[in-house]
């Protein structure tokens, strides 16, 4: 399995970005799959998630302004962000969770895609 995520790039303040995460795989096998992101010198943390039946939840710093979804017949995830600001400058990841009972282990990440917001 393979996540490929692709859409980073400079952008200024205010601006809009749409991140794309490609799957190898029919992407209706996973239970959840998410949106995290990496600012230098932190952690990894989710910001935005997709459950497979629609549901949605957002991390408070992008609640409003992101907007998660998928397209299941083009085995892809999108990340729709707006009004972005110096401070979500990140490397951001996509994941997936397959469906039953899984290990972290089992957990699939897509290679990150570098987003800088600046003037």
């Amino acid at each position: 399995v393979q996540l490929q995520a692709s859409g980073g790039g400079l952008v200024q303040p205010g601006g809009s970005l749409r991140l794309s995460c490609t799957v190898s795989v029919n992407i209706s096998s996973f239970s959840r799959m998410g949106w995290y992101r990496q600012a230098p010198g932190k952690e990894r943390d989710l910001i935005a998630r997709i459950l497979i039946g629609g549901a949605t939840a957002y991390d408070d710093s992008v609640r409003s302004r992101f907007a998660i979804s998928r397209d299941n017949a083009k085995n892809t995830l999108y990340l729709q962000m707006n009004d972005l600001k110096p401070e979500d400058t990140a490397v951001y990841y996509c994941h997936a969770i397959p469906k039953g009972f899984v290990t972290v282990a089992e957990h699939y990440w897509g290679r990150g895609t570098l987003v800088t917001v600046s003037s």
